[in-house]
């Protein structure tokens, strides 16, 4: 059985979303030691004027190596109702967005000590959404050797790399954005961003970005 080992994401690109529908067994790493500056506590959303990377701010573990399952989320700068205000200002005049958005507020207004814990429950919500059901389990140890049926996307899908360089499987299929008059298309933005566009479409188009 093929099976893919990718990083745990706040509301995670398309790229990593194609994985979870691609792959018959997905392994979600929190084994690994956290890195700053990632998909791991950031998405990218489309504001009216262009991206807009949204950080989630961590509590500074006590060791220089801490692993990403250990890592706790910091209160610092009243960043959740930050992060809604951005997200109801991009989207508020998509077409899906009215029929999600009580599904996602509570997460921007209940406190979840771990990073880990907040993601991967935002991310079966997405799921549950899209109508994804990806066989999904958490890693207990890093591992740096694979079989030939398992792939390794925890550092390919990543912020500062062109995803058209490091992810041969993954080619974007261009859809509905409330602001594409103005910006064009933006390829591989947070998965909220397909879903509040084209809703119960977002499945199809995953399917589509998959070469």
């Amino acid at each position: 059985m093929q099976s893919v080992y990718i990083s745990t994401t706040y509301l995670g690109p398309v790229q990593q979303y194609c994985k979870l529908f691609q792959y018959p067994e997905i392994h979600l790493e929190t084994a690994e030691n956290y890195l700053k500056q990632t998909f791991r506590n950031r998405c990218t959303i489309a504001a009216p004027d262009g991206e807009l990377a949204l950080s989630i701010p961590t509590v500074k573990p006590s060791t220089l190596k801490c692993p990403m399952r250990d890592i706790r989320i910091s209160d610092h700068g009243n960043w959740r109702h930050l992060h809604w205000n951005a997200i109801e200002s991009a989207y508020n005049h998509t077409p899906f967005f009215e029929y999600y958005k009580d599904d996602f507020r509570p997460f921007y207004e209940q406190k979840y000590e771990f990073l880990a814990d907040f993601n991967e429950e935002l991310c079966h919500l997405v799921c549950s959404l899209i109508d994804l059901q990806p066989d999904m389990t958490r890693t207990t140890g890093y591992r740096t050797e694979f079989a030939p049926h398992e792939t390794d996307f925890r550092e390919r899908i990543h912020p500062k790399k062109d995803f058209a360089l490091e992810d041969t499987e993954f080619s974007p299929q261009p859809y509905y954005q409330v602001f594409q008059e103005r910006l064009g298309f933006l390829p591989n933005l947070s998965i909220i961003d397909l879903l509040f566009n084209m809703g119960p479409e977002s499945l199809l188009i995953l399917q589509k970005s998959i070469t």
